[in-house]
């Protein structure tokens, strides 16, 4: 099982805060569905370094969360954020009060909520002393992946996750146009739900060309879906290729978030300078991938 996250959660008197970074999935391929309706899946993610929200929380006598930060708006406040539905399943009877700041899109493909919702697990283990469940997956197929944030492979219904160490230093852009694409119509949008995996092993990188090399021979299989229900995905996607020093221009997980791979950080800066300039209305971020 992947490691905890290093340098969560962090005590300051009373009050415990820790990061919820941004998930990247840099493969994602669609290979079955189950007789439950949840989709076998096959993706390579990653986590952003610098790119997050923040939870707090302090001692309270009845379950409380107050969302605010830029991204705030269109967060679900009641009881099915999964920040709330994580508190309940670790213990449903006890009381905190959680500070939630959203600095990362909603309904972005970047695994906002289940970003969000492993960090309430990590936070409140640790404030209130009991350790999390082993199986969360009734939180979404993307939770258990978020609880490390370090690269894995991630298979099933998200279940089952293999760390990949060693990638290279890896400089990206992310973008997104300020559209919110609902997972669940993405999914119901694809036609082809047996799909081929990524291959059985992925091989190791030297330098980053090699690694989005070999990541442009694999497949986003809901992008299509997703460019169906948000064509600015496919603006997205050009205004990210047609940057100097662009590897690889693809869709993170089910939309619209998009990342453009670079050659290094100042080919990204560059890239995310004149991506902003000339779209100030998307949401352009500058990250590189965390390692390990």
């Amino acid at each position: 099982m992947p490691r905890a996250e290093r340098g969560s959660p962090a005590r300051t008197g009373r009050v415990l805060t820790t990061r919820a970074r941004a998930k990247i999935n840099l493969t994602l391929h669609v290979t079955g569905q189950r007789a439950d309706g949840r989709h076998l899946l096959d993706s390579l993610v990653a986590f952003a370094d610098g790119l997050h929200d923040t939870l707090c929380v302090r001692p309270g006598d009845r379950l409380r969360l107050t969302v605010d930060g830029p991204m705030a708006d269109g967060v679900p406040g009641g009881a099915d954020n999964l920040v709330l539905r994580a508190a309940r399943l670790l213990a449903p009877d006890r009381g905190a009060s959680i500070r939630l700041t959203k600095r990362l899109p909603n309904r972005a493909g970047i695994g906002g909520g289940s970003a969000d919702a492993a960090a309430a697990l990590r936070l409140l283990s640790a404030h209130w002393g009991i350790a999390a469940p082993e199986d969360v997956s009734v939180l979404g197929a993307d939770v258990p992946v978020c609880r490390s944030a370090v690269p894995q492979r991630m298979r099933g219904a998200g279940e089952c996750l293999a760390p990949l160490p060693g990638l290279p230093e890896t400089w990206l852009v992310l973008v997104n146009p300020g559209v919110s694409v609902p997972t669940g119509a993405v999914f119901a949008a694809l036609e082809a739900k047996a799909n081929p995996p990524m291959p059985v092993e992925i091989p190791g990188f030297r330098a980053v060309a090699d690694f989005a090399e070999w990541l442009g021979g694999q497949r986003n299989d809901l992008e299509g879906p997703a460019r169906g229900i948000a064509p600015e995905i496919a603006d997205v996607l050009a205004a990210l290729a047609a940057q100097d020093g662009a590897l690889l221009a693809r869709m993170s997980g089910s939309g619209a978030t998009c990342f453009g791979i670079y050659a290094g950080a100042r080919a990204a800066e560059r890239a995310a300078e004149r991506i902003a300039r000339d779209h100030p209305d998307w949401w352009v971020r500058t990250t590189a991938l965390r390692r390990g």
